[in-house]
C-alpha cells in the first residue's frame, strides 16, 4: 500500500489534497507544519511527500534540507504544492532537491499525474 504525507497547514487546502489521493487509492496521512512532518516521517517512512512551502514553525524549504541531509531519507520523493509560486520559488525547491513543483490552484489531474511519475521512478 502506497502511502503520502500531505503537509500544509491549511486544514482545507490538506483535505482537498487527501480527498484527490485517496480517489486515487493511496493512503494519505497529513501533518500540519514542518516539525510535525519530520517526526512522522521518522516515524514511519512515507513512499511520497507533498509539502507546502509557507508553514509555521518549521517551513517546507527548511524541511526538504533536513530531509535531504538524512541518508535515510535522501532519496523520499518530496512534491512542494504552494502558493509561493515565483520562479525564484522553483528555482530554490529544486536546487533543494525537490522532485517536482506544483503552484496551488491547481488541477487535480496535475497532482495525480507528478506522483504517479514519482512513485514509478521510485520503484523502478
Amino acid at each position: 500500500m502506497t502511502t503520502i504525507l500531505v503537509v500544509d497547514d491549511v486544514e482545507s487546502e490538506c483535505a482537498v489534497m487527501t480527498r484527490i489521493l485517496e480517489d486515487e487509492g493511496w493512503t494519505v496521512e497529513q501533518a500540519s507544519d514542518g516539525d510535525e512532518a519530520i517526526a512522522q516521517i521518522q516515524n514511519a517512512q512515507p513512499d511520497l511527500v507533498v509539502l507546502d512551502v509557507i508553514m509555521p514553525r518549521m517551513n517546507g524549504f527548511e524541511v526538504i534540507r533536513e530531509l535531504r541531509a538524512n541518508p535515510k531519507t535522501q532519496q523520499l520523493p518530496v512534491v512542494f504544492c504552494s502558493q509561493k509560486n515565483t520562479e525564484i520559488d522553483r528555482s530554490w525547491g529544486n536546487d533543494l532537491g525537490a522532485d517536482a513543483y506544483l503552484g496551488k490552484p491547481f488541477e487535480a489531474q496535475q497532482l495525480v499525474q507528478i506522483i504517479q511519475r514519482l512513485l514509478s521512478d521510485s520503484h523502478s
